[in-house]
């Protein structure tokens, strides 16, 4: 059953002295699942406004978007799939993503997030490790043509039957099913399993299938970045993506008379549980203002929907406030919302609390594999704990910083942190040797660097990937980078390091200036002088007009670095 959102007891603080804290265990976890989170709704609040998509001019009821979702799930039903199938989603934010989200847990399939990037081999690869019988698929993405990706995957589709397709390269999968209305041979059209779904709809089948599932079956395959390596599928359960999008939306304090514009994208746990799931578990309306994320869409979707709360990565919410329009647009009823997805600069923070009235604005942090949030802000902490730390410990968690040998460090101290609860992930799927390495204990290793304070708030310094040793000085990115946040020219920045033969690496910055604005790599490093260690200063600097980045809104270092070592010419640097 949903609960009405308050605010959560004070989290235990760190005790001992030591980097360990855990949650409060006032509000209980649920045992529902996804098809009941949303049922419970609809129960509650019937006639209120559920969801719109202003892109495709739909706007439904939470009735309306739950009787949808039972004819797609009919629809499914009928082409034979069933509970524990693996269905994936390949879209962009349509209302089409989020009708299967609902109805592929209604009737227990396990929902498959397929990254809107992803090329050939990323696709064959995510398809074919998790045996998806089905896929959902739109014509295209921007510069990604789906469909002729698929057909080029599987030639097979020209002259298979709906339904049947058995191909060599993707063995598992039987039936592709394509957004729009144009026909393409072996798939069949989404509005084609609607129909079906409306003529073979049973409720009472649905409602008999839904009772035989439970809470800790798992219902959602997200797939990690893969930046080293193949991408793994985190596993997540009903009991593991609801119980975190309950405590998310209370810590936000969202209420069925809230209205959430999410522009980030579905495929993302950012998408499906920090937005979608928080907005279930109060009847908060949705509010998608495109396919993709438009900063003048979203601003646009803020002021004619009236909304009071949005959701963002750092780089979105820069795009908004620089946008040229952005003073014509009404920010009044703006209230709450969350910036996370990537380390939040300070600066940008006290801009969005002043300039856009988001002044109960919270920060989260996690993972994918923890559900994903593990710390987050109230809106009632103070401005310099929402712009310096990502929160205290969500409820029902329990965190560890710990050293290099597995040993908790002092509070204060800089370490590992670690994550076990009811959030942690039930693995990667088909993966076992991946899951022990990184789940340990049941313990999650997070592979963040971190630092927890007295009162319990976190402060995320980094990756342990990303921090560099320049001649035996640890020297973590994101320090850097905040410093050179509150120079007037930047508009974003990101620090990484590059190999040297005398210190082992040197500190690299890409910059992004504001529009119109011009400095040199002297100007930087002069503001630097006198303020941070000489060590931490850039020796390379490079001006850009923007910055590699997943469709998520996080920068990809290690591109960066790549670059840097083909146009420096340069060596890894040698070690013992």
């Amino acid at each position: 059953m949903a609960i009405q959102p308050t605010q959560a007891d004070a989290q235990i603080e760190p005790r001992d002295g030591l980097s360990q804290v855990r949650g409060a265990t006032d509000i209980p976890l649920s045992d529902a699942t996804v098809s009941r989170f949303l049922l419970d709704t609809v129960a509650r609040f019937p006639n209120r406004p559920g969801v719109t998509f202003r892109e495709q001019n739909i706007r439904w009821t939470w009735r309306q978007f739950a009787d949808e979702v039972d004819v797609l799930a009919s629809g499914l039903l009928a082409l034979g799939v069933e509970a524990g199938d693996r269905v994936g989603i390949w879209s962009p934010n349509r209302a089409e993503w989020l009708l299967t989200q609902f109805a592929t847990a209604r009737i227990g399939a396990v929902l498959v997030n397929i990254n809107p990037a992803y090329r050939l081999a990323e696709l064959e690869y995510a398809l074919n490790k998790v045996g998806c019988k089905a896929l959902i698929a739109a014509e295209q993405f921007k510069t990604s043509k789906y469909l002729d990706m698929l057909q080029t995957l599987a030639p097979e589709l020209a002259d298979a039957e709906p339904n049947a397709l058995q191909a060599a390269k993707l063995p598992e999968l039987r039936t592709v099913i394509r957004l729009g209305d144009a026909k393409t041979p072996g798939m069949l059209n989404f509005g084609d399993v609607m129909a079906r779904g409306r003529e073979q709809l049973d409720t009472a089948r649905l409602e008999t299938l839904e009772a035989k599932l439970d809470a800790h079956d798992p219902i959602n395959v997200q797939f990690t970045s893969g930046t080293t390596g193949n991408p793994k599928g985190a596993t997540l359960t009903h009991h593991n993506v609801v119980n975190n999008a309950r405590y998310i939306a209370i810590a936000m304090r969202l209420t069925e008379n809230d209205s959430l514009c999410i522009p980030v994208p579905l495929y993302h746990c950012f998408g499906m549980v920090l937005a979608v799931l928080a907005c279930v578990s109060t009847g908060c309306a949705m509010v998608f203002p495109g396919e993709a994320f438009d900063p003048a869409a979203t601003l646009a979707a803020v002021h004619e929907e009236r909304c009071t709360a949005l959701h963002g990565v750092p780089t979105m919410f820069i795009a908004e406030l620089d946008h040229p329009d952005f003073a014509k647009y009404d920010f009044s009823r703006l209230r709450t919302g969350i910036m996370a997805g990537s380390p939040c600069p300070i600066e940008t923070m006290k801009r969005v609390v002043s300039t856009m009235n988001l002044r109960e604005i919270t920060i989260a942090y996690g993972m994918t594999e923890t559900s994903p949030v593990s710390f987050q802000s109230s809106t009632t902490d103070p401005l310099d704990k929402r712009t310096t730390t990502v929160g205290r410990i969500q409820p029902h968690l329990e965190v560890k910083i710990i050293d290099p040998v597995g040993n908790v460090v002092q509070v204060g101290e800089t370490g590992e942190l670690c994550t076990r609860g009811y959030s942690v992930m039930k693995g990667y799927w088909d993966d076992e040797t991946k899951t022990r390495e990184a789940i340990v204990d049941g313990w999650m290793h997070t592979g963040d660097l971190a630092t927890i304070d007295a009162d319990g708030y976190c402060n995320i310094v980094g990756r342990l990937k990303d921090m560099l040793i320049r001649g035996g000085e640890n020297v973590y990115p994101r320090e850097i980078e905040e410093f050179l946040f509150r120079h007037p020219k930047v508009q974003t920045v990101q620090v990484f390091g590059v190999p040297d033969q005398k210190y082992g690496e040197e500190v690299c910055a890409w910059i992004v200036l504001r529009p119109g604005e011009q400095a040199t790599a002297e100007d930087i490093r002069e503001f630097c002088q006198g303020q941070i260690a000489h060590y931490k200063i850039p020796r390379y600097i490079r001006f850009v007009d923007e910055l590699p980045m997943t469709v998520t809104g996080k920068a990809q270092k290690f591109i960066m670095r790549a670059r840097m070592i083909e146009e420096l010419k340069i060596a890894e640097a040698k070690t013992a």
